[in-house]
């Protein structure tokens, strides 16, 4: 959780508040299907439908007041994934970093699985 304090109080911005931003942001970028979760029955990898993709998102607070920030996603075939890569790293840390004042130290984008069509 981050808490920012001004002269009117305090906020508090909890991690289910990054996590969606983070994966509406991703899922948002061209060549992205989607966020993906590995199941622990069968180890493989599935996607998330919208309303449950802030499970492929984890968020990690540091002592400083900036966040890391790990994403596990699905791409579609034939995409360049070190242009969705740097796309979804540029998109994510615009959006968190503009909506919720928090500085963002580092992101790491997993490319869990490609699917056709």
């Amino acid at each position: 959780m981050v808490k920012v304090q001004n002269e009117k109080g305090e906020i508090s911005v909890n991690s289910g508040v990054f996590t969606n931003i983070v994966g509406l942001a991703a899922s948002n970028c061209f060549g992205v299907k989607g966020m993906a979760v590995r199941s622990m029955t069968d180890g493989l990898v599935h996607l998330l439908r919208k309303e449950a993709m802030s499970k492929g998102v984890l968020v990690t607070f540091h002592e400083d007041g900036a966040i890391s920030i790990d994403l596990h996603i699905i791409v579609d075939h034939g995409v360049n994934l070190k242009a969705v890569g740097d796309s979804i790293i540029s998109e994510v840390r615009y959006v968190v970093e503009k909506t919720t004042e928090t500085p963002v130290r580092q992101i790491n984008v997993f490319i869990d699985s490609m699917v056709v069509g």
